[in-house]
């Protein structure tokens, strides 16, 4: 880790630990109650196990569980983003994780957009879009996202409804119905352009992808295929 990656970290971390304190004053804002199951309040969450701001980077995160992310079966394909790579850690704060994924070796000045997903390749399988990284002059970004991370991840649907259709131009338009399913976990990360036009101008396939706010995204830049299709890294966090 150089200079530059270190004060990005500790500044990510820095900006971590503050986020347990924010959790009650937005249920309260919402006019939530926090209960066990017989109505009475649960517990208050406290403070978060571990001291984000006073770790130290010797050797490693206390409490974190870390992986790379590598170029996608995509881009590899086609012969593009040779040096692209990412590093991503999960803390755990109790009722949520905190993931920091920093990328290097992609194109300056670009925006993608992150995703956890069932399997690491095409097709991907349940994927749920959790945000955006923009890389900087050098190829450089960061992102932090909060949610459930680990070996609880699931997506599930007990039946179809209607579903609020809000893009509904071609190639990608919104489903008017969910499809029914059982809990799938999903326990891969992935890294897509958020245009076509992006990834030709990096030199890689313009392809259009659903995987961006409006699905016209372009093609897959990383992923954790480096890990098996049904023990991608999330299943590790406990």
């Amino acid at each position: 880790m150089n200079a530059h990656d270190l004060t990005r970290s500790r500044w990510v971390f820095r900006t971590a630990a503050r986020l347990p304190a924010l959790i009650p004053l937005l249920v309260a804002g919402l006019g939530l109650a926090s209960c066990d199951g017989g109505g009475t309040p649960a517990r208050s969450m406290g403070e978060p196990p571990i001291d984000i701001e006073d770790m130290t980077f010797r050797g490693g995160i206390a409490g974190a569980t870390a992986f790379t992310m590598v170029r996608s079966a995509a881009a590899q394909a086609a012969g593009c983003l040779a040096r692209a790579s990412a590093d991503v850690t999960i803390v755990s704060l109790g009722p949520v994780e905190v993931m920091t994924v920093n990328v290097r070796g992609l194109p300056a000045n670009t925006e993608f957009d992150f995703f956890v997903t069932q399997v690491p390749n095409a097709p991907f399988g349940l994927s749920w879009y959790q945000g955006d990284i923009e890389t900087d002059g050098r190829g450089r970004g960061s992102g932090v996202f909060v949610g459930r991370f680990n070996i609880e991840t699931f997506i599930v649907a007990p039946g179809s409804t209607d579903a609020p259709v809000v893009h509904d131009e071609p190639p990608f338009p919104d489903a008017a119905k969910n499809p029914a399913t059982a809990p799938v976990h999903t326990f891969h990360v992935g890294l897509w352009f958020n245009s076509p036009e992006d990834a030709r101008a990096a030199g890689c396939p313009a392809t259009v992808t659903p995987f961006n706010g409006d699905h016209t995204a372009g093609i897959q830049a990383l992923s954790t295929r480096n890990f098996p299709d049904q023990h991608g890294p999330l299943r590790d966090v406990e």
